[in-house]
């Protein structure tokens, strides 16, 4: 609501008053005069970390929470689930696959695994459902009332897997009162994003809404390779999504049925072969001719198919004194993802052997392969019991259990002799049961002082196969019938004690010690293996601790907060990527520890003038002098090298940094308005800033990752008019259009992924009341 509005409906009250009395006049100036100082104030943020709802200043856990107009100006410009990377402090998220498949990184602890059975120790969870498989975790992000970032393990509550943090997705839900919008922009590269939602009652204990979402880019990128040039082949997508919610509230019981569904028929991410020059880590290579132009010689036939549907069911029981909640979720996936992976055309062998053309520059392997989910289903249950005490002990208890199967297929194609035909094809199968029991105890042991604890036992199991029935590298010798089988499993008691100090009504210190873990990994890599190429890492546990402060400032004005911590991993669980063999195996650190520091500021400047700063320091560093690991063919190593009896190099990596772990993150974002007419003119911009990462295991000087500095901006005019809101905007991302790698494929050549480059586009929204 506008101020001129606010305006009429108070002298509309006071003159009311006017007609009254005196005492009556006095009442509602002083109810003016607080309503005044509440509206200069900044909002309360509301969270649902610890499973309750709770004001974010008085939860003992580094939490930033995303909402409102940040995040819908972030998600602008059809952005996918990667508009979060380097946004909040400490996190970031990349993919190789492209719209799908993201990978998140917290504190530096984070998997680069590119397996569709990789397990991440950042744990992604959707309205109350973890996803665990990685094609779930890329649902787009439409009608979200707020996303929350959970810094340090989580594991008493939460899902699987949460050493290192949690990305908290709420949908806005339903209400009796009616609640509708719509918003359409259009942009660079003929991009369309449509979004829609509309909500109410149905009857006075039923309320039902219903999202939509549909995105649309054209091709954009050429491919130039020799014989197989052809404009607009990569790039473009199509993403669709839904989703329908029906609450039933009674005076003790409630009822949340939610539906939801994608549908993405797209590209898969470009890969630009030989594109960091060779000997620094800037693009200029051979292969690097713009970002709207690679060297593919299977181009046409690139593709990425996602379909995703789920179900979930949260009913809650108010028992007076105690609240029973049931969440029950099904998720199902499917995914084909082809792709022209080395970047380039040609091949090193088939330019010897039979004077077949091959650039840019030199491609050992010419790899066209293809990834499938053919059949996936997730299901998970959550039964616990809370308590509602109005004395100083309450508690939470419950159950968890999630079951998982999974079937991959992995299939390679000779682009260079057959124009794509098969030549190599693998399936495996996995079922992941897990089950947990799980409680937590706060107590305030005075106004001030209040502590919490939480335990939870663990059991995780899985039961993995693979079969090869045709082997891409017959020709060498390898077997085409090859099989493979394990079972690992395990248990862990997770537990974590926190306290909360309240200095004064503003202030509040904190601190907390935690212990998780990550269940058993599989990988089963036997593609281009000789033998059934699986590898198993065993269970990571970390132990951490932090403390910190959360403060309201000036007044409520401004908002302050703080964290400092350190932890120490045992037995990491990391993926070696890549290498002059094209090889993904899991292993294990014997130790890895992290340090550092979070900040979080929020200031109302002056009454049009709101401004945002968030910053941390992350020190990863692992500790094992006999890690090693294989490196690229074509890159310049800067870590001790080893040579193998079979002429092989790896790599020693003993004291590196973790993968995609900036050691700086810092953020900022400004927004001025200005009542102009019925409405107001508003001005909104968003900074980014990481530093420089390593996209490996090793470090070499054309895989250190530049830093990366992204800014953007939205401006326009938001008016009111007859219960409707209004708001025509204009806006940019990218807006300096950087353009360098931020991941790359080391194995055959330094190809490169490059971030998106500058986007300016324009959307125009209603909503109604």
């Amino acid at each position: 609501m506008f101020t001129n509005h606010s305006a009429i409906a108070i002298a509309v009250q006071l003159a009311f008053a006017a007609t009254t009395s005196t005492v009556a006049f006095q009442a509602s100036a002083e109810e003016q005069q607080q309503q005044e100082a509440d509206n200069s104030k900044l909002e309360v943020i509301q969270v649902t970390a610890r499973k309750r709802v709770e004001n974010a200043q008085e939860v003992p856990v580094a939490i930033t929470a995303l909402q409102g107009e940040a995040l819908e100006t972030l998600s602008s410009a059809a952005m996918d689930i990667r508009f979060l990377n380097a946004r909040t402090p400490s996190l970031t998220v990349e993919s190789s696959f492209g719209r799908t498949f993201p990978r998140f990184y917290m504190r530096g602890l984070g998997n680069s695994d590119f397996d569709l059975n990789a397990s991440q120790p950042v744990s992604l969870v959707v309205d109350d459902i973890v996803q665990e498989n990685p094609i779930l975790k890329g649902f787009p992000v439409f009608d979200v009332e707020r996303v929350e970032t959970l810094r340090g393990p989580q594991g008493t509550l939460f899902g699987r897997n949460t050493p290192a943090g949690l990305v908290k997705f709420d949908s806005v839900k339903p209400s009796q009162a009616f609640d509708a919008f719509a918003s359409a922009s259009y942009g660079s590269h003929n991009t369309s994003d449509i979004r829609a939602a509309v909500g109410g009652g149905l009857t006075d204990s039923l309320s039902a809404r219903v999202s939509v979402l549909h995105q649309d880019r054209d091709d954009y990128i050429d491919t130039i390779a020799p014989g197989f040039e052809k404009k607009d082949v990569l790039g473009g997508y199509t993403d669709k999504a839904i989703r329908l919610q029906l609450l039933w509230e009674a005076d003790d019981f409630s009822a949340l049925l939610n539906y939801h569904k994608r549908d993405l028929d797209g590209k898969p991410v470009a890969f630009y072969g030989n594109g960091i020059k060779k000997g620094s880590n800037k693009l200029g290579g051979e292969g690097w001719e713009g970002r709207d132009k690679v060297f593919h010689d299977s181009a046409d036939r690139a593709t990425q198919e996602v379909e995703i549907e789920g179900y979930n069911l949260k009913l809650e029981w108010d028992l007076g004194d105690h609240t029973i909640t049931s969440i029950s979720g099904v998720e199902k996936a499917e995914l084909f993802s082809r792709a022209d992976v080395d970047g380039g055309y040609g091949s090193s062998f088939a330019a010897g052997c039979c004077d077949i053309p091959m650039g840019p520059g030199v491609i050992a392997l010419d790899s066209e392969t293809s990834d499938a989910i053919p059949d996936h289903d997730q299901l998970t249950q959550e039964l616990r019991l809370a308590s509602n005490f109005n004395g100083p002990l309450n508690y939470q208890v419950g159950v968890f259990y999630f079951d998982e199967d999974l079937e991959i297929e992995s299939i390679s194609y000779d682009p260079v002799f057959s124009e794509g035909d098969l030549t190599g094809r693998v399936k495996q199968w996995q079922e992941t049961t897990a089950w947990a029991v799980f409680g937590s105890v706060d107590y305030d042991f005075t106004e001030r002082l209040s502590v919490t604890a939480g335990l939870r036992y663990s059991d995780d199991d899985k039961d993995y196969r693979n079969e090869r029935f045709k082997s891409p590298l017959a020709f060498l010798g390898a077997p085409d019938q090859v099989t493979g089988e394990v079972n690992p499993s395990d248990t862990h008691v997770s537990w974590d004690l926190s306290a909360t100090y309240k200095y004064n009504d503003d202030v509040n210190f904190y601190g907390r010690i935690a212990d998780s873990f990550r269940a058993p990994s599989i990988q089963g890599r036997n593609l281009f293996a000789f033998d059934d190429g699986i590898s198993v890492a065993d269970s990571e546990t970390i132990l951490s601790f932090e403390a910190g402060t959360k403060a309201n400032i000036l007044d409520g004005q401004g908002r302050l907060n703080a964290a400092v911590f350190y932890f120490t991993m045992d037995d990491q669980q990391l993926t070696s990527v890549g290498g002059d063999s094209n090889t993904a195996r899991l292993l294990n650190a014997d130790e890895t520890q992290g340090y550092g520091f979070e900040v979080d500021a929020e200031l109302i400047v002056t009454d049009n003038l709101l401004v945002t700063f968030g910053t941390s320091y992350n020190n990863t560093e692992l500790k094992d002098s006999s890690l090693s690991v294989p490196v690229c063919a074509n890159c310049t190593v800067t870590d001790p090298v080893i040579v193998d009896p079979d002429g092989s190099s790896r790599a020693l990596i003993d004291g590196n940094s973790l993968p995609h772990a900036p050691e700086w993150i810092h953020t900022f974002t400004a927004r001025w308005s200005q009542d102009l007419g019925d409405g107001e003119v508003f001005l909104y911009t968003d900074w980014s800033y990481r530093s420089e990462i390593n996209f490996f295991l090793y470090e070499a000087k054309e895989f250190e990752g530049e830093s990366l500095l992204e800014g953007g901006a939205r401006g326009g005019y938001a008016w009111e008019d007859d219960g409707r809101e209004y708001e025509a905007a204009v806006f940019v991302r990218n807006m300096t259009d950087e353009q360098q790698a931020i991941g790359a494929v080391d194995f055959t050549n330094n190809a490169a992924i490059v971030n998106e480059e500058r986007f300016i586009g324009a959307e125009f929204k209603v909503n109604f009341f």
